[in-house]
């Protein structure tokens, strides 16, 4: 499972109002990189990032995540995380980050945030 490489589906609104990063595949420190430029390039008031295809985190994933939040709250603009599963929503826990995120279950309920 962690094996599988980490692919990232971009889905814009074409407006700049939001925009849908899929990540399909776990999130490590060997991977994580493509995510962060894409998050730090993004310029939507929204960026929701879906989650429900990514089987595993790892510590610098998370990391990933929280520097994610940490950009879009300095900036005003939203971050909002879809799909989470289980297993992330308790690596969250445990790491106490899960308190910074703002979470949906789907990508149109994460829009009416």
């Amino acid at each position: 499972m962690q094996e599988k490489p980490l692919e990232i589906e971009k889905v814009e609104d074409g407006g700049g109002a939001y925009m849908v990063l899929r990540l399909h595949g776990p999130l490590l420190l060997g991977n994580f990189f493509p995510l962060q430029s894409m998050v730090r390039s993004d310029t939507s008031r929204l960026l929701i990032i879906d989650v429900a295809d990514m089987p595993y985190i790892d510590s610098a994933g998370i990391g990933c995540l929280v520097g994610a939040h940490v950009s879009r709250q300095h900036s005003g603009r939203k971050l909002v995380i879809v799909g989470v599963n289980e297993r992330l929503r308790t690596s969250l826990q445990v790491t106490k980050v899960d308190n910074l995120f703002t979470f949906a279950a789907t990508v149109e309920e994460a829009r009416a945030i």
